[in-house]
């Protein structure tokens, strides 16, 4: 399965999964919905990105005068085994071996036209953007690196997922908004989840299944139902637990969930382990498992348990998140005698 490939990746330290032009769009236009001036005279930086082949850094290099961007950075990380070949665009399109960064604030209009590799050149022909050699090897955690961190105001990329807990504290160390992809499984993790319980960090818009999929490089495997090779000729992996991790508000997260009382769940819930049953209780908290988002009950005012799928639908006007996963005990939640997957304690406002 796909998900497997990026287990596996993860394990491997295999971290070249390309993010699709249609999903970085997608998501950022919701952001843009909410605030149309979001990123006006802002300062981008995509700090996992070689500029010939990450969407982000096209996304934003073709919208930069319509986003009203101050300065656009995108740096790429390598293994730096050719230090004898000069910096050039033709170079690096031909070998992108050399760890680098572009630095554009300034795009002329007919430049915002098309993402085939000449756009770069287009970009660089204006002598106020930059492509230069970085002296380290790129590592979002070098003094380099880190310097242009704290100059951006954003922090947009799809970080490493063998590194992600150590991407997320460089970034929020900074206390810099950011938008980045991950895994669904890093809201269990324990850097993270302590920022999604105080509001420091939530889920955006697309979830699981409503990526696109990841382009891979061709030493990947395609196998499963959920990979396939586009019209382009990119070998694309395909994830049901895909999520974004960010700090900028987006509508949805002021939208409650639309709920039945108990008496209507137990009538009219689509879930067999909710219709016609009562609501169990955890052996070792006081709260009630609720197997499914929309089983919540909108009558019960104590603690509930509910998937960490929730936070996709979390309107933090109208739940409070108390803890997770752990009972009194310290062990984790458990009905009669089973745990059930990953929980989220929850209770109404």
């Amino acid at each position: 399965m796909a998900t497997k490939t990026l287990v596996m990746a993860k394990k491997n330290k295999a971290d070249e999964f390309y993010t699709q032009w249609s999903d970085i769009e997608t998501e950022i236009q919701a952001y843009l919905a909410f605030n149309p001036h979001l990123f006006r005279n802002k300062t981008v930086l995509c700090p996992c990105d070689d500029p010939y082949k990450s969407n982000f850094f096209k996304y934003f290099a073709l919208h930069f005068n319509d986003l009203g961007l101050k300065k656009l950075i995108a740096t790429c990380y390598k293994d730096a085994t050719n230090t004898q070949l000069t910096l050039s665009a033709d170079n690096l399109q031909e070998d992108t071996k050399i760890p680098h960064k572009i630095e554009v604030t300034e795009v002329a209009n007919h430049a915002n036209s098309t993402t085939d590799l000449s756009y770069i050149e287009r970009i660089l022909a204006n002598k106020k953007n930059m492509l230069t050699r970085l002296a380290g090897n790129g590592d979002f955690r070098s003094e380099e690196i880190t310097a242009l961190r704290n100059e951006a105001d954003f922090i947009i990329t799809n970080p490493p997922f063998s590194l992600f807990r150590e991407f997320i504290a460089w970034i929020t160390a900074a206390k810099k908004q950011f938008l980045v992809i991950s895994n669904m499984n890093a809201i269990t993790y324990k850097e993270i989840f302590p920022l999604i319980k105080s509001n420091r960090l939530w889920l955006g818009l697309a979830f699981g299944r409503s990526f696109q999929g990841f382009i891979v490089p061709k030493n990947y495997p395609l196998n499963g139902s959920e990979t396939r090779v586009d019209g382009q000729g990119n070998r694309i992996v395909s994830t049901n637990n895909t999520i974004w991790l960010t700090n900028i508000d987006h509508g949805r997260r002021y939208q409650p969930l639309q709920l039945m009382t108990m008496a209507e769940n137990f009538k009219f819930s689509k879930h067999k382990q909710i219709r016609g049953k009562k609501y169990e209780k955890y052996d070792n908290y006081d709260a009630i498992e609720v197997p499914f988002t929309d089983a919540i009950p909108a009558d019960y005012d104590g603690i509930m348990g509910v998937p960490i799928s929730f936070l996709h639908k979390y309107c933090p006007e109208q739940f409070e998140i108390v803890k997770f996963r752990k009972g009194d005990d310290g062990k984790d939640l458990s009905v009669n005698g089973k745990c059930p997957y990953f929980r989220i304690l929850i209770k109404k406002r």
